[in-house]
């Protein structure tokens, strides 16, 4: 490949970090860079929660719209904000080595969960999850960056907020003071990345499929496949986690109402031969015992 590789990314520092990860990757392959921030429409509006703003792959659109156009020729995201859909045109071509799935809560101060509390986050999975185990707390809003969002905990009266471990990892601002939520079932495809390509390109396509972790591939495959056969195009408190243990598969999903009253939950495992349909029969099961009827209600309240 004798031209450049331009990679796609927002310009948050997280994401950055991110796609000059996939550089130094590419890189070390023999291949030449660079990078091309664009800024999306979830960094710029942060006055509404995302569920809110209506728009799939809010986070992604910008990107993709960059590539479809030819200004970029790949764009790297965090897995769980990309739609299970991806526009017409565009592959997935790597995940890369998957970090931690967790979720974990920042604090100020060591917590009193028996106490009234006040947490944040945007995530509506999150809230959802976290009402189901302290129904006596309040869960507010937060939405930004993953610095500002550390600097509005800072400067709050909440007793917390609950970021993904991995963002905080990655940028090098994971505070000494905070509690693993080993309870709390993450988002999809959590802590994993992703990059994307126009399927038309064979050469970007075998020059970044390099990069693929086939495991992180596997698992994401089950959790994503999960989401897009319950969520049916609407944003809902679904939690999914994937790992593999000795050739095995191992799946744990749920689906929550969303005020966390509901929690409708699924485990199993099955051989690596066969997960091919495991996500979509998952999440099938979980609709017959009575994710049909909660979903239409998630929708009827968005």
């Amino acid at each position: 490949m004798n031209s450049k590789i331009r990679i796609g990314t927002r310009d948050s520092e997280l994401a950055l970090w991110q796609a000059k990860t996939v550089q130094q990757q590419l890189e070390s392959h023999g291949y030449t860079c660079e990078l091309v921030p664009v800024k999306s429409t979830g960094d710029l509006v942060l006055d509404k929660p995302l569920y809110e703003m209506g728009i799939t792959g809010i986070f992604t659109k910008t990107l993709d719209v960059a590539m479809l156009n030819g200004s970029v020729d790949i764009a790297v995201h965090s897995m769980k904000d990309v739609p299970t859909r991806l526009p017409k045109g565009i592959v997935q071509t790597a995940v890369l080595d998957r970090a931690s799935a967790e979720d974990i809560l920042v604090t100020k101060q060591p917590v009193d969960y028996t106490k009234a509390c006040t947490v944040a986050t945007g995530s509506l999975r999150r809230k959802a999850q976290w009402l189901h185990r302290y129904p006596h707390h309040s869960v507010v809003d937060l939405r930004g960056n993953v610095n500002t969002r550390l600097q509005k905990l800072a400067a709050s009266k909440w007793q917390g907020a609950i970021f993904a471990k991995a963002g905080l990892k990655r940028i090098d601002v994971l505070p000494s003071q905070f509690e693993a939520l080993d309870w709390m079932i993450p988002a999809p495809a959590q802590g994993a990345m992703v990059v994307v390509a126009l399927e038309k390109d064979a050469e970007i396509i075998a020059a970044t499929s390099k990069l693929n972790h086939e495991v992180s591939q596997l698992c994401t495959h089950v959790e994503r496949q999960f989401l897009q056969v319950l969520e049916g195009g609407c944003t809902a408190p679904i939690g999914a986690n994937a790992s593999i243990v000795d050739e095995v598969l191992q799946f744990k999903g749920a689906l929550f109402s969303l005020d966390g009253t509901k929690k409708l939950e699924i485990e199993d495992s099955i051989a690596l031969t066969e997960v091919a349909q495991f996500g979509k029969k998952c999440a099938e099961i979980l609709l017959n015992r009575g994710g049909k009827e909660l979903m239409a209600q998630i929708k009827r309240q968005i």
